[in-house]
């Protein structure tokens, strides 16, 4: 069902969209997206704790979640999910806000940790990486220009990379946990008792917005509901079995690296080939090619997470261009062939390049840089959805008629009990993703910021503070300048009209005079 709030402009360019993902192709897709193996090493350095609040996190958020997001996404599959779902809640202004911080996120994620993980994997796994030198530089570059190269090409040919990323990111963990038992079989595992998984403060604070952060983004695919064949029955089911995946996908994998390897040796980047490389040993004089080959695994699987991501986000942004939210127009357009947001797609790997570049000027380990970057890619992810959840809770008693071939078993009172639940913790882990060790500190709990950050609290906040300051000024920038599309005319075609008012002779016969071409083009607006 299409509402009539769509601009001309996103009409029009809704007519290049090709229908070809179908359910398992939507499944992959999110799970390729959403499904973040390279944040294990992160989380499991909490400890036993780990386990316990990701298993606490699936029951008492993942469920309300998902539950909310399957009813929502398949009732409302105009292409654009999350902006136009906001959109229709709130109006554009909030939606603009809403997109653009879910669509920032990715690039900022792809150049500012993805590609410093992947590095620095190829470089301890495959072959040595000078940090800070020109293959240093060149590898990024390059991890950030094919994902946004995939998201140019067609869906049907670019959704066969995070596809195959997917099933590979599947398969490399459940191998992974396979060799697990066998190595902890002949080997014996880390002595593990109640105690070692029993929940801190400290724990729950620092872990919380690692786990809402891979938990978050199993309705992204209804960025690309326009390209779905049936995306009123596939999104639900698909947002079912992804969450299974995504659930299995961290709590045995967190479970089987708090076996194998000694807590003191867990970092952010190293944590899970830690573990890989420790139970891999029982493959004798093969363990270094079993390596190799993981590591070049691993790498492709990051690839084609940054690939998922650009395709789905860039498309969302793109609609909300489309739609007067994001600058005049420029940005919404689709290839009428390849059917992608192109322009989009190069902004993205823009944004990824400089990001890149500011990370790479931090001080400190590449550990410290992925920890640092990370967690200002939680924060910008979470702060969307302060304001994705309520919009998705009020969709549900603003359009009540609405035909919901999923509708979650409650009243709307309990819909919107499950919306508080969720944002609850969202509100929480925002607040922790931006101003960490605040928390802390009100409960009087010890909290070294070097110590845990590698850099400075005032280099981490003014980084943070000022990735979101830029950020929103963007957003405002880019709202005002898209009100000629909100008012139903691009930039080109006010341009348009301005020269067929010139050569269009007035009543007298001649050309119409600049004073009233100008009202007559600010009528339109």
């Amino acid at each position: 069902m299409e509402h009539s709030s769509q601009t001309a402009l996103a009409q029009e360019q809704s007519r290049h969209l090709q229908k070809t993902l179908g359910r398992f192709d939507i499944l992959l897709l999110v799970v390729a997206a959403v499904v973040s193996i390279e944040v294990l090493g992160q989380v499991s350095g909490f400890g036993g704790e780990t386990f316990t609040w990701t298993l606490i996190l699936a029951v008492t958020f993942m469920i309300p979640y998902g539950l909310i997001f399957a009813e929502t996404g398949g009732a409302f599959t105009e292409e654009g999910g999350v902006y136009v779902w906001t959109r229709m809640a709130f109006g554009r202004v909030v939606a603009a806000i809403t997109a653009l911080f879910t669509w920032v996120t990715q690039p900022v994620w792809v150049g500012g940790a993805m590609a410093f993980v992947a590095v620095e994997t190829w470089s301890e796994f495959v072959s040595p990486v000078e940090v800070g030198g020109v293959g240093d530089y060149f590898f990024k570059l390059a991890f950030i220009w094919i994902t946004v190269t995939s998201a140019i090409i067609s869906l049907k040919h670019g959704k066969w990379l995070p596809s195959l990323g997917a099933i590979l990111k599947i398969l490399f963990l459940a191998f992974f946990l396979v060799i697990t038992v066998i190595y902890g079989i002949q080997h014996g595992f880390n002595g593990l008792n109640l105690g070692f998984f029993s929940p801190t403060l400290m724990g729950f604070l620092g872990v919380t917005p690692l786990l809402l952060f891979s938990f978050l983004g199993f309705e992204s695919g209804n960025s690309a509901a326009g390209e779905m064949t049936n995306p009123a029955k596939d999104v639900p089911i698909s947002i079912a079995r992804s969450s299974l995946i995504a659930a299995a996908s961290y709590l045995l994998p967190i479970l089987a690296i708090l076996l194998v390897v000694p807590l003191d040796d867990i970092t952010g980047i190293g944590g899970l080939f830690g573990a890989v490389a420790t139970v891999y040993t029982v493959f004798g004089p093969a363990a270094e090619i079993m390596l190799t080959i993981s590591a070049v695994i691993f790498c492709f699987v990051l690839v084609s997470q940054g690939a998922a991501w650009m395709i789905i986000s860039d498309r969302m942004q793109a609609m909300a261009a489309a739609d007067g939210s994001f600058f005049g127009g420029f940005f919404g357009r689709f290839h009428p062939k390849l059917g992608t947001p192109i322009r989009v797609n190069t902004l993205s790997g823009v944004v990824a390049t400089i990001f890149m570049f500011a990370a790479m000027q931090l001080s400190g380990s590449n550990g410290a840089l992925f920890q640092v970057v990370l967690t200002i890619a939680i924060s910008t992810f979470l702060l969307s959805y302060l304001l994705a959840i309520p919009a998705a809770v009020r969709l549900r008693t603003k359009y009540p008629d609405e035909v919901r071939p999923f509708k979650v078993p409650v009243s709307d009172t309990g819909f919107k009990v499950l919306g508080a639940i969720c944002f609850a913790w969202i509100l929480l882990g925002s607040w922790v993703a931006i101003f960490p060790g605040t928390l802390e500190s009100l409960f009087g709990v010890d909290y070294n910021f070097m110590d845990i950050w590698g850099v400075e609290q005032w280099t981490f906040e003014v980084f943070a503070l000022g990735t979101l300051g830029g950020i929103l000024l963007l957003g405002v920038s880019g709202y005002v300048r898209g009100k000629p599309v909100r008012d139903g005319l691009t930039f080109e075609g006010k341009a348009a009209v301005r020269r067929d008012m010139d050569a269009t002779p007035h009543a007298g016969g001649t050309p119409m005079p600049p004073a009233a071409v100008q009202a007559t083009v600010h009528e339109t607006e």
